[in-house]
């Protein structure tokens, strides 16, 4: 089991996540965050600090089309260590539905 990092964080991107993980296996995009699932020790420590409710377990069936987009794109964009700033208007886009569309390709500030 893993976890992954889901539809929710899109254009939210709190970062809350980043703090509490011990193995540290958050990689930065523009406007989300991924979980390298090869790297994730499944502690779950991250799942409760996600304001957003974007992280969840792969056996949630929820999270399995996301299993992919979580390794695929933590081997393109640079690891994060520390939390960053949120976006301004990330309250904004909180708990809103159909943000795949909007999900930003290019890499983030690690």
């Amino acid at each position: 089991m893993t976890y992954v990092v889901t539809e929710n964080c899109i254009k939210c991107k709190y970062m809350d996540c980043v703090e509490v993980c011990p193995v540290d296996c958050f990689y930065v995009g523009e406007n989300m965050l991924v979980i390298n699932p090869d790297e994730c020790i499944d502690c779950g420590v991250c799942e409760p600090e996600c304001p957003a409710e974007a992280i969840l377990p792969d056996s949630d069936g929820k999270a399995v089309e996301w299993l992919e987009l979580n390794r695929d794109y933590s081997a393109k964009w640079p690891n994060i260590t520390r939390k960053g700033e949120a976006p301004a208007d990330a309250d904004d886009w909180k708990g809103k539905p159909g943000k795949l569309a909007l999900l930003d390709p290019n890499p983030g500030k690690g």
